[in-house]
Formats: structure tokens, sequence, C-alpha cells
């Protein structure tokens, strides 16, 4: 058998003699990526000789197997153009995060008496036990009070996780300043950094399926194990000689630690900003209907990720003259127990005779729209519900008839807005919000009925 290597080029190699025919010619080809392939060798195979035809460098087949253990298969036509610098930028930020914790970790174990004579055992066991009690405590309590709602704001609660997990670092530095309430400062701290697991977990789900797009979510999960483990490895090196460096120092640790934080707020901003979410949650929505409602055009998700407002706050780029989001107007879901006399005798007038094929009824008040959904709603219906609640809490301010208003524009428009958000790229299959759990089922009598 003959073996050569072609060393990036096709290289000339002994091949059969003219009076011996080869008997099969066999090409190998590499699958590169979903729609690319790369040849890799040719074989040739006479009666008496195997030729074997290499091409390219073995120093590529080698960095081309590394790089497989750390981005998905098929990459980059397998994950969304978004996956590259948000993972960089993530990356970035965890390597900060790495670098940190060894100058907390470090104050935390000062703080509870290691490397102190005066210190028990005992201890120091029942205050780490504390700390760990306080934080699976705070994990459950943010998931019942928090949980459905991660996924339909995942670039929220992102931030709001790498914030808590900053000032739980924050608490475990300045733990030591205070001895007296040290059990106070670590349980806080504790409590803190089980906002961060929690929200970090779920939400980093979301994502990952937002970046799958060969349903290889579960490749891509792992290959960003991979990356991280490569992060916290670098950042612990790092740590451990910052933290070698400034021991004693307690100034140059504090300013080391305050520039890593700002460093690490920075990058976690520049990564939930490199996102381009194709879901349709209450914020998007509410931006592609009024953008839409004024030229009649859908915006694409590149563009309404730079418009979308990522911060907990009730300020918003895209709120109505009473300073309050539309999007913040409208109740999915509201419970039918809670409704008064007027609410009723509203709907059984004139608001329910516009809604008779819909699963759903929309009540107005002082600019706030509440939405009835029926037991037999599909996501779609619910999806529609909401557009509905946003068109008629859009014209509460230029109309009295609203009802009317909204139902025409309904008709008119809304499969035409679906057609062109289906074009532009984005998800209309459902609306991410919170589990609708109060659900209603409604007569209609009409008034010749009643007549009757």
């Amino acid at each position: 058998m003959m073996d050569s290597d072609a060393g990036g080029s096709a290289e000339s190699s002994p091949l059969p003699s003219s009076s011996v025919l080869p008997l099969i010619t066999v090409e190998e080809w590499r699958v590169s990526a979903s729609t690319k392939l790369s040849k890799t060798a040719t074989l040739t195979a006479d009666t008496s000789s195997l030729n074997i035809l290499r091409y390219g460098s073995r120093w590529s087949e080698i960095r081309g197997k590394i790089l497989e253990a750390f981005v998905p298969e098929g990459f980059p036509t397998s994950v969304t153009p978004d996956y590259v610098p948000f993972q960089i930028w993530d990356s970035l930020q965890g390597l900060s995060t790495y670098i940190r914790s060894m100058l907390s970790t470090q104050a935390l174990l000062s703080a509870i008496g290691v490397g102190e004579k005066s210190a028990t055992v005992i201890g120091a066991t029942f205050q780490w036990f504390l700390r760990d009690f306080t934080g699976m405590l705070g994990g459950i309590l943010f998931t019942f009070y928090q949980g459905s709602n991660l996924d339909n704001n995942a670039k929220m609660w992102r931030l709001v996780a790498d914030f808590m997990n900053d000032l739980g670092m924050l608490m475990d530095l300045i733990s030591p300043l205070f001895p007296s309430a040290l059990v106070l400062i670590v349980c806080l701290g504790s409590l803190s950094r089980s906002f961060t697991g929690v929200a970090s977990g779920a939400t980093r789900a979301a994502l990952t399926q937002h970046f799958s797009l060969e349903n290889n979510a579960a490749d891509i999960s792992a290959k960003e194990g991979s990356q991280e483990t490569i992060a916290t490895m670098v950042g612990m090196a790092l740590g451990m000689l910052l933290a070698h460096l400034t021991r004693g120092y307690p100034l140059a640790v504090w300013v080391s630690f305050l520039l890593l934080t700002f460093f690490h707020m920075y990058a976690n901003y520049k990564a939930v900003r490199c996102l381009s979410l194709t879901t349709l949650n209450s914020k998007r929505g509410s931006i592609l209907l009024q953008n839409f409602m004024k030229n009649g055009q859908v915006v694409t998700p590149q563009k309404v990720s730079k418009m979308e407002h990522i911060f907990p706050s009730l300020a918003n780029p895209w709120s109505s003259s009473n300073g309050i989001s539309l999007h913040r107007r409208v109740y999915l879901g509201v419970k039918v127990s809670g409704l008064n006399h007027h609410d009723m005798v509203e709907l059984s007038g004139s608001t329910i005779s516009h809604y008779k094929k819909d699963k759903y009824l929309l009540l107005e008040r002082e600019g706030v729209v509440r939405a009835i959904i029926h037991k037999q709603a599909t996501p779609a219906d619910i999806l529609q519900s909401f557009i509905h609640a946003l068109v008629l809490a859009s014209l509460t301010e230029q109309s009295k008839a609203v009802h009317i208003e909204s139902r025409l524009w309904m008709d008119e428009n809304y499969n035409d807005f679906i057609t062109k958000l289906r074009s532009a790229g984005w998800e209309v299959e459902r609306l991410l919000i919170p589990s609708i759990v109060w659900r209603a089922q409604w007569d209609y009598v009409s008034a010749e009925q009643k007549i009757k």
C-alpha cells in the first residue's frame, strides 16, 4: 500500500502502470458544515496495490478535531448568526467572574476564620451550612415567583442574573469588614447568587433553543460547557495569580475587583445586545405592531433587537403618551371572578358582540385592556388576543368607539401582519408569556332571544 500527503493540494502519487487498469477509485469527503463538503483523500486500487492521495495538511486535520470539541457540529451553518458574538462576550464575562471569585472566596474564607488559631471547625462548618441553606431556599422561592416569566424575558433576566452574581461576590468581599454581621452578610450573598443560578440556567436553556437551527440544542449545550470549562480554567489561574499579587494590599484588591466588575457588566450588556431573538414576547410584539400600524412594514429581528428595552425598568422607547409602555397596559387571562357588576354588564352589552368569532373577550377601562381567554383557546388564539388588545389600547387616546375600530383593524390587517412577520423571520406559532392559568367559557344571548 502506498500513502501520500498532499499538504493542502493534490500531489502526484505513484499510480498503476498503464497496462494495469485500476479496479476502483473512491473519493473521501468530509462534512465541514451542514451544506459544505471538502475532499480529503482519493483511493485508487488495482490487483496489486492501493494508492492513497491525501488533500490538506495534518495540522489542518488536528485543528479541525480540536475545534469540534468547542463548536457545534456543522458550525457555522448549524447555529444562528448571533451565536459567535454572544459566545465571545459571554466567555469574557465568565472569565471576569472566575478571576473575581478567587478574590471574594479568599475574603470569605478569611472572614469565617480559616487560618486563625481561635477559629473552630464546627463554627466554620455551621456558617458554611447556613450560607448554603439560605442559597437553596432562595432558589426555590425565586423559582416560585418568577419561574414562568424567565423564557419570555430572557434578555432582561440574563442581565439581572449576572448583576445578582456581582452583588453576591461583593457581599463575600466585604464580609471581613463587618465580623459582627458576618452570618447575615454571607447569607445575603448566598441568597443573591441563588437567584443567579436559577435565572442564568433558565435563560441559557431558552437561548440554546434560539441558537439551534438543526435540532442540535443538546450539542450546542455540550459545546458551551466545553467553552465554559476553558474559561474557568484560565480564570482560576489568573485569579490565583491576582490573589497572590494583591495579598496584603486591600486597596489593590478593591481596585481589581471593581474594575473587573465594571468589565463584567459591560461584557454582559454587549452579549445580550448581540442577541436577535425571533420569538414574540410582549415587548417585541408591541414594537412590531406599533411600527406596522405606522408604516405597514414589519421590522426584522436584528432591528428590533436594537430597539428592545432590556433593562428591568418602566422606561421604554415605545411608550404611549401617558408614560406607560403599551404592552404593560394589557393583561391576558384575567379571572372572571374578579369582574364587577359594571364589567359583566359591559360584556353582556356591546362588548361581546364584537368577539362572536373569537375565543377571547376584551374589556377596556381608562386605557387598560383586560383579556378573558376561552378555555379552548389555542396558542394562535392567545397571540391574536394579545395583538387585538394592543390595537385596542393604542386607539383609546384617539377614539371612543375603540371596540368597533379595533375590530375593523383586525379584520383588515391581522392576516397581513402575521404573513409579514413570517416573511421577516419571526416565529408566530405562539406568544412567549407566563402560562395563562385562568380561562373561561361564555354563552352569548342575542337581542332577539332576549325579547322572546
